[in-house]
């Protein structure tokens, strides 16, 4: 496929811009939680981030369509469609904790082309785009190369989100030398960062997951399913990222095992 072209890379940094900017505003504010139908957790920053770069991609891309994970879809049928999460990490945004981010993907034809993970709070982004090395902080970001289990790091969001695939989940945790939990999107810009080697999700829909696919490949790795299958707008929520492809082959091993 060829190079993600510069004009949307240039629309999706100024997206992530302006989301910062009304993520800042609201942190440790205080603002209030409104639970949704699913009992997950929104504010005020979520909706008017999201938003904000909606109006910005219909009046620059009035063809183009839009997932949003707080207003729904538009023209998700069009040859580009950009999925948006505001706040990928609502719980740690309203406990003050800046390990949340904004994601933002574009897909095209069915295969996301673009990513990126923006912190606004602590001012780090990475970003991917089909044909060209992901960065981070501007400068190029790498996996790092594990190809054991027993010397892997682990990210995860929770241990509690695997359903009654949790015991699969509870195979690899033991297996690696260290896990931690609670880190959302940031997680997988660690990955990309070379500071983590694997992150095991479930449970998530495509605005969770599709922004990080280009990042992640872009740095060297590897995100899939659990069955080792491309990702799209219609995955299923379990997700498997690392950074080495062998490791990526154990750790898809012991989830199927």
């Amino acid at each position: 496929m060829a190079r993600c072209p510069a004009k949307f890379l240039d629309l999706a940094g100024r997206l992530a811009d302006a989301a910062g900017v009304v993520s800042r505003r609201y942190f440790r504010t205080g603002i209030a939680v409104i639970e949704k139908v699913n009992s997950s957790p929104v504010t005020i920053a979520d909706r008017e981030a999201e938003m904000r770069m909606r109006k910005m991609i219909a009046h620059e891309y009035p063809d183009h369509g839009i997932m949003g994970e707080e207003h729904g879809l538009d023209r998700i049928d069009a040859e580009h469609v950009w999925v948006l999460d505001p706040i990928d990490g609502t719980k740690s945004f309203i406990c003050g904790v800046p390990l949340f981010g904004t994601l933002i993907a574009l897909v095209h034809r069915g295969v996301p082309i673009l990513g990126i993970i923006d912190q606004p709070v602590i001012g780090e982004r990475w970003i991917g785009a089909i044909g060209r090395r992901t960065t981070y902080l501007g400068k190029t970001a790498k996996t790092r190369s594990c190809k054991s289990l027993d010397d892997a790091t682990l990210f995860a969001t929770s241990p509690y989100m695997f359903g009654d695939r949790a015991p699969a989940f509870e195979s690899l945790r033991t297996s690696v030398r260290l896990t931690r939990y609670g880190t959302d999107c940031y997680g997988y810009g660690q990955l990309a960062a070379g500071n983590a080697d694997i992150v095991v999700e479930g449970g998530l829909k495509p605005h969770d997951y599709l922004a990080q696919v280009p990042i992640i490949e872009g740095a060297g790795g590897v995100l899939t399913d659990w069955d080792g299958k491309a990702l799209g707008l219609h995955s299923g929520g379990r997700i498997c990222g690392s950074g080495d492809p062998k490791l990526h082959k154990l750790a898809l091993r012991k989830l199927n095992g």
